[in-house]
């Protein structure tokens, strides 16, 4: 096992929360534009934010014809990996990982990673200290362990996807959908959201990411909130959502698998 060590929790930050508040809502409001066919009953209801994204989109429509030399008028949709790497400038997926018996890791399929870049997020349900995990947490690798004694379940199968998925139907609000449910699938609308599978560092692999959490502050955009792979089991709570990301800790190349480290003592 390896350590990690944090003098104290307030310093377990690789960059600020701005910079990881500009990189979600940077990368957020580029999904929204490339998926704007969908969002018309959102905009129905926003007419004061609709004028914004029009015009990101017209920006998006006169690059995409540049870039293809399509000239009908018509958006082009991208996946949602082409949308990280035309915003970000990399874009991250699982497939087998490069340790043998790790089963699942996360790579950098294209681009280049930079050093002090979110590079993904860790999605899952996020309980406090005093709510019910036991029957979740059974043979589950998947729970993660804030600073606070705050806990994030990253399963994607069995009793944690049916929870999350309540949660998430559950404070939905109209169109508004509060979290993302496609993290659950093999096919995630936010293409960030594969953090729970990043394995962790050994002797051979040293660490090239690293978590930072991130409380998502009152005023993020309610209409980006569908890109949030996170949900509150309590719907009663008056906290901000609880998000962690994986920071770079070095430059990361094309082709390199991800690699975080588990263990972490706050002094």
């Amino acid at each position: 096992r390896t350590l990690r060590y944090v003098p104290e929790s307030s310093q377990d930050k690789i960059i600020a929360d701005e910079d990881v508040f500009e990189t979600l809502l940077k990368t957020f409001k580029a999904l929204f534009v490339n998926d704007f066919s969908r969002q018309a009953d959102i905009l129905a209801l926003l007419p004061e934010v609709k004028c914004q994204y029009l015009e990101l989109l017209t920006v998006a429509q006169k690059q995409s014809e540049v870039n293809s030399c399509n000239h009908q008028g018509q958006q082009h949709v991208f996946t949602p990996e082409e949308v990280l790497f035309n915003t970000l400038g990399f874009t991250v997926s699982r497939d087998q990982s490069s340790l043998v018996s790790a089963g699942t890791g996360v790579f950098v399929t294209k681009g280049f990673v930079p050093k002090g870049t979110v590079v993904s997020m860790y999605p899952g349900t996020v309980y406090r200290k005093h709510e019910p995990i036991f029957f979740q947490s059974l043979g589950n690798p998947f729970i993660f362990r804030c600073i606070d004694g705050v806990l994030i379940d990253g399963n994607d199968k069995g009793l944690s996807r049916s929870v999350y998925r309540s949660c998430s139907r559950r404070d939905q609000l109209g169109p508004f959908q509060m979290s993302d449910e496609s993290w659950l699938t093999a096919t995630p609308q936010n293409p960030l959201a594969v953090g729970q599978y990043v394995n962790n560092c050994s002797h051979e692999k040293a660490a090239n990411v690293c978590y930072q959490e991130f409380d998502v502050p009152g005023h993020f955009p309610v209409e980006l909130k569908q890109y949030l792979p996170n949900i509150v089991y309590s719907h009663d709570t008056e906290s901000h959502l609880r998000c962690v990301v994986l920071v770079s800790l070095r430059d990361i190349k094309q082709g390199e698998e991800l690699f975080s480290n588990y263990y972490t003592v706050v002094s």
